[in-house]
């Protein structure tokens, strides 16, 4: 190409660059390679620096504390919850009104859960950032794609 007809071209690409505007947010990852530089949904209010974390990768963070009796393995217990993949689409929620019931500890939900449940209070909330060796795996579960991290704020409101 000619020198002349070089400089209207990249006057052309500058302009293009600068009417596009800032740069788009990269997009979420519902399915993160690493948990611990993963990004969330602001909605979601993920906060990792504030959360703690196990040794198979759970992380936790209590929302409110709860002043009731303490969540052991082996006791049935209701929960309000509500998933989130990170990207921030809603999966599941329990109803208003109708607490999902269920035994801690003994496989009756993900691992996830019944490791971060434990140790919660009747009237406390606690979000779970699960990783997916926890959750579901690399088998998709209804609207969760295969090897997604999961997000539940979970609600302890009684213990039978």
């Amino acid at each position: 190409m000619p020198r002349a007809a070089a400089r209207p071209v990249a006057l052309l690409a500058m302009l293009l660059l600068a009417c596009a505007g800032p740069e788009a947010p990269a997009e979420i990852s519902n399915s993160p390679a690493d948990l611990d530089t993963a990004t969330f949904a602001a909605s979601l209010g993920v906060d990792l620096e504030k959360s703690e974390r196990n040794a198979a990768g759970l992380r936790w963070r209590d929302i409110t504390v709860g002043e009731g009796v303490e969540v052991t393995r082996g006791q049935v217990i209701e929960v309000y919850y509500d998933g989130h993949l990170p990207d921030g689409t809603r999966f599941e929620q329990t109803p208003p009104g109708r607490p999902y019931t269920f035994r801690v500890g003994v496989g009756q939900v993900i691992a996830g859960w019944d490791q971060g449940i434990v140790g919660m209070r009747v009237g406390g909330k606690r979000q779970l950032i699960i990783p997916p060796t926890l959750g579901y795996g690399p088998s998709p579960n209804g609207p969760i794609p295969g090897n997604a991290t999961l997000i539940f704020d979970v609600e302890v409101v009684a213990i039978h």
